[in-house]
């Protein structure tokens, strides 16, 4: 279910045991959100008209026209008027930011550097620039410009000192491949049964965004039961996809066309079974299993004999979770440099025992050791 307008009672998220996943406001962003409690949202995604300034119509070489933005919320009188706006927008949306808090805002060429701006002004810090990779944009039909083929994502916290916030770097990682994300995203633009369409076949919003795109945002800045504003909500994109990951969501829009359309939307998303909603964890996240615990639940024995990976080290393990070499007793990590010669050493990885099945890293028994840890 999905709830539209209200006063912040109404609205607000409520507890995880609930089965509504977000509010939509119709109205003005900046007077909706200050019905917003004060430090209360994890991830803004802010998609603002873009202040195109076109002058006529687009046309096609054919001389048919292009559909492009012309709306009333995109004009403005100025340059200046226009910055008023960003400043009042985002100033609002910076004091309902929690301090770990991160915000995204899409642009193009037009619009991206003067919001850049207006956020470090307002003293937020940028994190990011991700640019988004078109596969099929609109050609430039006059052919005097290059075809604008992207645009640009900023990502930022809300104060420069800011160092919880959250960054799913490693779950990025491996669904890309084991190979690092980079700032550089391709995805198509919203087509096909993704598109909202009015009766007569036209696109219902002139902008939509795809939900491949908001995905990788909230999967990279999020983590399931956060609560995502979205202050120009349009079709709900925003909500769309945070419904279906887990996340609360919090949407702005002006337009009650495209918030009723947004609303229907939401309302049939299914969210992804639970079981894939767990955040990933990473070995710094896990928690913390010390060399003696393999003793102590019984996964090592002292006076087992430890190797390395070519077996040309050989060490013994005592009672006490300390390991010998020779008359030198020390932790896995000490005497792991110690028998190579270096500084330092990742004793998990370096220690191995020997098993019926050959050689096991000590690092597997340390994750044995966490599950038991976790059912006591």
């Amino acid at each position: 279910m999905v709830g539209l307008g209200g006063e912040a009672s109404e609205w607000m998220p409520r507890s995880s045991a609930d089965d509504d996943f977000g509010r939509i406001m119709i109205g003005d962003c900046i007077a909706k959100m200050q019905l917003i409690p004060t430090e209360s949202v994890d991830l803004v995604f802010a998609d603002p008209p873009y202040n195109l300034q076109l002058r006529g119509g687009l046309k096609r070489p054919d001389e048919s026209h292009v559909d492009s933005v012309n709306h009333d919320w995109d004009v403005f009188a100025s340059f200046e008027e226009y910055d008023a706006f960003t400043r009042a927008w985002l100033t609002a949306c910076r004091r309902v930011m929690k301090p770990s808090a991160t915000l995204w805002v899409i642009g193009s060429y037009h619009n991206i550097f003067r919001v850049g701006t207006v956020l470090q002004d307002l003293g937020m810090w940028i994190l990011n620039d991700v640019v988004w990779r078109k596969t099929n944009p609109m050609p430039n039909f006059r052919g005097k410009r290059f075809t604008n083929a992207h645009e640009t994502l900023i990502w930022a916290t809300r104060d420069p000192e800011a160092r919880n916030y959250t960054f799913n770097y490693d779950a990025l990682k491996f669904g890309n491949d084991d190979v690092q994300m980079r700032s550089d995203w391709t995805v198509p633009l919203c087509t096909g049964a993704e598109r909202l369409k009015t009766s007569d076949g036209k696109k219902l919003h002139p902008t939509q965004k795809p939900e491949a795109l908001l995905s990788r945002v909230i999967i990279a800045a999020s983590r399931p039961g956060d609560v995502v504003l979205d202050p120009f909500f349009g079709t709900g994109t925003t909500g769309a996809v945070a419904k279906r990951l887990g996340r609360w969501f919090i949407g702005i829009e002006r337009n009650p066309v495209y918030a009723r359309a947004a609303a229907a939307r939401i309302a049939a998303i299914d969210p992804f079974p639970e079981a894939t909603l767990v955040p990933f964890e990473t070995p710094r996240d896990a928690p913390r299993v010390p060399f003696a615990a393999l003793i102590e639940y019984g996964l090592l024995t002292a006076g087992t004999n430890l190797v390395d990976a070519k077996r040309r080290h050989r060490v013994l393990v005592r009672a006490d979770g300390t390991l010998a070499f020779g008359k030198i007793v020390g932790s896995i990590h000490r005497i792991g440099a110690l028998v190579q010669g270096l500084d330092a050493c990742n004793g998990w990885t370096f220690w191995h025992v020997e098993t019926r099945r050959g050689l096991m890293p000590i690092d597997s028994l340390r994750a044995i050791a966490r599950v038991e840890m976790a059912d006591r």
